[in-house]
């Protein structure tokens, strides 16, 4: 199965079906197919060879789906583009990608201005929303053929890559094959019983694995209608599923903590609301108890998953209660296993590395063949998170073999802040670590030990990575030190900064 295969049938089984809906906007899913094979004969006519990459900038809109699909069927390689980048972070991503086309909303046309000419292998630009002196999306298509490409395309082929923070502080592109990504979409439709019927709410960003492949991909597959909502809040998303009568949606435990916190909750807003999943971050039993007490026919389904290998577990609604604090049983189409340091699954009630092999397993780190070899460990691609499996099958994560910071549902790595700070002449040595927060869950905070008889504010080391990182990446606090906690062959002990914070508090990872 090929990516553009999801929606071909699905434009032959609903072809005057809607497909999307963005604010006053539609299309079905015959006009969306139609349009999806344009733009891919538009791309292959300009010269974009299979295997090339092609970046998307852009929040979500109607225009993701065309260009999703549009890619995916020229042969090309869709490479997601966070919004959220900086323009070193932006331009760092393109290069490495070895991006030629860059597709951007022109509301972030000073970001692209800012690194044209940088990237070298970037030559094509195409806009959408106009105002801007790069073709228009709608224009540099208009010319394109309808019928499906004639391009030979394998599900083993790549097809898309997610850049995913890297511990090392840069971030790694994770490249995954048309059939990855359809396992995927099978598994999350299976778990979540989705259908025809339902309206699915696209209420994280698309640039996001979470999004696009929890959500969006098997909301085609099935030939449901999908609903994007371009910038988050209760009140948009109480009026989206009113309006739309929604009855699904892929959401971060913030974004429900702000549903059942708001001052204007209103019930009868989500009479038509039915199922939700969420993962990305820790799920405060607060905020479980009081969706569970305000919208009790909202049944929730708990999703655990990498960017590197889609799903991997799900917990249902009905267990939420008895396994409070598990990550769920393994998931429909996909083999996992705890395994030890030498690769062999370890017994049940014993701790191990959660790990999976098969077809939802990326093909590779892109240009990083290091990176991609430490993946593996005898047969079995390893997560970095370790769990413990009970006699049910359930499997509940005991720590995190990363030090990544789960904010808001944003993944943030230390290492990366950490880098930024060093820049600071005056740095002699710093540690970033999470520590918990009521709204975000997780929040990161510096310590920094400055160099002798140097000066440096808390404000400046702030104003410094918001240059260089992205918002959700800075650092809520800096906090100054005179040591640090260190092992016996100098490495700072994170743990004796951090275990203060968690005193008393339970941390789910």
């Amino acid at each position: 199965m090929l990516a553009g295969d999801m929606l071909r049938r699905s434009a032959e089984r609903f072809p005057f079906k809607t497909a999307v809906i963005w604010e006053d906007q539609t299309i079905t899913y015959e006009d969306l197919n139609r349009t999806a094979n344009k733009l891919a004969n538009a791309l292959i006519s300009t010269g974009i060879k299979k295997g090339e990459k092609v970046a998307m900038l852009c929040r979500n809109r109607l225009e993701y789906a065309v260009v999703f699909f549009g890619v995916a069927r020229s042969g090309a390689v869709l490479v997601n583009v966070s919004t959220l980048y900086s323009p070193d972070e932006l331009a760092f991503v393109l290069e490495k990608a070895d991006v030629t086309t860059l597709i951007y909303e022109s509301l972030f046309k000073d970001k692209v201005e800012g690194v044209k000419g940088q990237p070298p292998l970037l030559s094509r630009y195409v806009s959408i929303g106009g105002d801007t002196d790069d073709t228009d999306l709608a224009d540099f298509y208009a010319a394109g053929d309808e019928s499906y490409p004639d391009i030979e395309l394998k599900p083993e082929d790549p097809f898309c890559m997610t850049y995913t923070g890297g511990t090392t502080g840069r971030p790694k592109g994770v490249l995954c094959s048309h059939l990855n990504r359809y396992i995927t979409a099978h598994t999350v439709a299976m778990e979540e019983a989705l259908d025809e019927r339902d309206v699915i709410g696209m209420v994280t960003p698309l640039f996001h694995v979470a999004a696009l492949n929890i959500m969006f991909q098997p909301a085609v597959l099935v030939g449901a209608t999908s609903v994007f909502l371009t910038k988050w809040s209760p009140d948009a998303f109480a009026q989206m599923v009113r309006q739309n009568r929604m009855t699904a949606a892929f959401m971060v435990p913030t974004q429900i903590a702000m549903v059942v916190s708001d001052p204007g909750f209103d019930a009868g807003a989500y009479e038509s609301w039915r199922k939700v999943s969420f993962a990305g971050a820790p799920m405060p039993d607060w905020v479980q108890k009081e969706m569970m007490r305000l919208l009790p026919n909202v049944a929730m389904t708990q999703i655990y998953g990498q960017s590197e290998m889609g799903v991997l577990t799900s917990l249902r609604a009905w267990y939420l209660q008895d396994k409070l604090g598990s990550i769920g049983r393994q998931a429909y189409n996909v083999d996992i296993a705890l395994i030890d340091t030498e690769g062999h699954p370890v017994p049940r009630g014993q701790i191990g590395e959660v790990a999976s092999r098969g077809n939802n397993v990326m093909l590779e780190y892109y240009n990083e063949p290091e990176q991609t070899a430490a993946f593996w460990r005898n047969g079995w691609a390893v997560t970095g998170d370790l769990a413990v499996m009970d006699e049910d099958g359930f499997i509940t994560l005991v720590d995190r073999a990363k030090d990544m910071i789960i904010s808001g549902g944003e993944n943030v790595y230390p290492k990366e802040i950490e880098n930024a700070i060093y820049e600071l002449d005056a740095v002699a040595e710093c540690a970033v670590f999470g520590i918990p927060d009521d709204k975000w869950g997780e929040i990161p905070i510096a310590y920094v030990l400055l160099k002798s008889a140097a000066s440096l504010t808390e404000e400046e080391i702030v104003d410094h990575c918001a240059r260089r990182l992205a918002r959700f990446k800075r650092p809520r606090q800096v906090k100054f030190v005179e040591n640090f906690p260190k092992t016996p062959i100098g490495k700072i002990q994170k743990n004796l900064l951090r275990d203060k914070y968690w005193q008393g508090k339970e941390k789910k990872i």
